[in-house]
């Protein structure tokens, strides 16, 4: 087990797991996402209620900032390297940003929903203090 990776049961998957496959993070199905970055209602396996997290858009603004830069330094270098005419750059980091922005999102999201499932986040049911 990866060091600072909290115990699972059997059968869970971990955070990691879970963010990068969008597996439920209570039974492991492959259940989390309907399609796209939009969260199922329930897992089809468990029954667990995705629907009482709260993600909010905390991933959505984090990447934005993240993707935005990382793409940025990346049409720089390229003009500063191969100078090429205006459409090549659209061509290039217009799906290269789109892609990166929902690949990003589903696996923030679900690492995000799977975290406050793990540590039985209030809005999720979980334990009070």
């Amino acid at each position: 087990m990866p060091h600072g990776e909290p115990d699972t049961e059997r059968g869970q998957p971990s955070v990691r797991e879970a963010a990068l496959f969008g597996l439920c993070p209570r039974c492991g199905g492959k259940t989390l996402f309907a399609r796209g970055i939009q969260f199922a209602e329930r897992c089809r396996s468990c029954g667990l209620d995705y629907a009482k997290f709260n993600v909010g858009d905390g991933p959505a603004a984090f990447l934005t900032l993240l993707i935005g830069a990382f793409v940025t330094g990346l049409a720089i270098w390229l003009e500063l390297t191969v100078r090429p005419p205006m459409w090549v750059h659209a061509l290039i980091w217009v799906p290269v940003t789109a892609a990166a922005v929902v690949f990003g999102l589903r696996i923030a999201k679900a690492a995000l929903l799977a975290s406050e499932y793990r540590n039985g986040a209030k809005e999720a049911g979980g334990r009070e203090p």
